[in-house]
């Protein structure tokens, strides 16, 4: 009998990846021993985590300054430990989150054309885990809402604009939490766990939907290697791609609605291991060239963009390729989504390519930090949430009381001391007369 071969669209997809000179070099990628991607994207900016020495940064690079990095370049250097996991808030491109071995989550507002002194200020510190931070996401359709995972088993998910943390998660990991993912409206989450076991959670009522589930739908065997897969799903043509952190190759699958569910399509290979890997969001792809994926992989020196596309004989825009996706305005405010609301993102057309709007601030509900970049402070509002300690407002504003009162004690002693000179200076006239 003649073997039927399945249909699609996505058996032809090729990687390649790009000339030297559009690779980002002599990048120092950091070094720490911590599983997660290394590298956030987003269409405007590639952040990089690197080796620091007297605590933990990360670089942030506009996508055209390709070439040799200069070592002297700024970078965002506000935690005192090694950075574990960043993150670029999806609804605006200038937001990046990041958590660290010290103990904190930082929210920073990167200047529209990129750092040109080094960062260390962060718009929000939050302060409310007792171990390291390796788990940094954003919710996907919330503005403002920020989660994080820590060491010490708990995840905790954060209004930013008020800088409070408004659920905390606890008792439901008996051990390190290895990732956790939203679904796409934000309504659960996923969480992998040390203990083997697969959550799924609904963050809002506080409880465990389902948990250790009997039967897997499919098995795939990839290979015997040990190294961590990270998993980058495409939930608009619904091919996911599993990159393993330390070995060389790059696999994608077609997953459908019938068996056998997850469909081979084909194996990327390159020569060098990759330690770690960014994920372009599909607003950020080239549609005139047919390019369905975007992956920067992170080498010990460098950082080297791979491009997956469909070829196709026309230069029309092809729409099976392109559904409308997810854009970057939010569906909810924060508070309607702690309030219990869900919202699916507000999606998005590709035919003319993606075009960023200019200065996109967050709509202040609140007063916002984020959109005052750390000049402002933020109120607390008066609901009986636990808050995070301590608040990043509070410590802000009794610094700066304290500040100023020095300053015009220092004014004041000035002041008398002018007056106290003027009085000797007369005295010293009348002496010489």
């Amino acid at each position: 009998m003649r073997r039927v071969v399945r249909q699609s669209k996505f058996r032809h997809v090729f990687g390649q990846a790009v000339k030297n000179d559009q690779c980002y070099d002599d990048i120092r990628v950091s070094r720490v021993t911590w599983d997660s991607s290394f590298c956030a994207v987003n269409p405007k900016f590639v952040a990089i985590i690197i080796e620091a020495s007297g605590g933990g940064a990360f670089l942030v690079l506009p996508l055209h300054k390709t070439g040799r990095i200069d070592k002297a370049y700024p970078t965002v250097c506000g935690h005192t430990g090694p950075v574990l996991d960043i993150d670029w808030c999806p609804h605006n491109d200038q937001v990046i989150a990041s958590g660290s071995e010290d103990c904190t989550v930082m929210v920073w507002q990167i200047p529209e054309n990129g750092l040109v002194t080094p960062m260390a200020e962060p718009v929000v510190v939050l302060e409310g885990h007792s171990k390291r931070v390796g788990i940094i996401t954003w919710h996907p359709t919330a503005r403002n809402v920020l989660l994080s995972a820590g060491c010490d088993n708990q995840v905790i998910i954060w209004n930013v604009g008020t800088g409070e943390s408004m659920i905390t998660l606890e008792d439901m990991h008996p051990d390190v939490i290895y990732n956790v993912s939203w679904n796409r409206n934000g309504s659960l989450i996923c969480t992998s766990c040390k203990d083997k076991s697969i959550r799924v959670i609904d963050p809002r009522k506080e409880t465990i939907i389902a948990q250790n589930m009997e039967e897997p739908m499919t098995v795939n065997e990839m290979d015997t290697s040990n190294g961590v897969l990270l998993p980058f799903y495409d939930a608009d043509t619904n091919v996911v791609y599993l990159c393993g952190k330390g070995d060389s190759s790059i696999r994608y699958f077609e997953i459908t609605d019938e068996a056998p569910y997850v469909h081979f399509l084909n194996t990327f290979v390159t020569k060098e291991p990759q330690r770690g890997m960014g994920y372009m969001p599909k607003r950020g792809l080239d549609v005139n060239k047919c390019e369905i994926a975007r992956f920067y992989k992170l080498h010990e020196r460098k950082c080297e963009p791979i491009v997956m596309t469909v070829p196709r004989k026309s230069d029309l825009f092809q729409d099976d390729l392109y559904p409308d996706t997810a854009g970057p305005d939010p569906t909810l405010e924060a508070e309607e989504w702690f309030d219990g609301k869900n919202g699916d993102p507000i999606l998005i057309s590709l035919k003319n390519g993606y075009v960023p709007g200019k200065n996109r601030e967050f709509k202040v509900v609140k007063k916002n930090p984020l959109d005052c970049k750390g000049t402002k402070k933020t109120e607390h509002s008066s609901h009986a949430h636990k808050s995070a300690s301590p608040t990043p407002s509070i410590k802000s504003e009794a610094k700066m009381e304290e500040i100023l009162k020095e300053i015009k004690s220092l004014k004041d002693l000035i002041s008398s001391q002018e007056k106290r000179i003027i009085k000797l200076e007369e005295q010293m006239s009348k002496v010489d007369l």
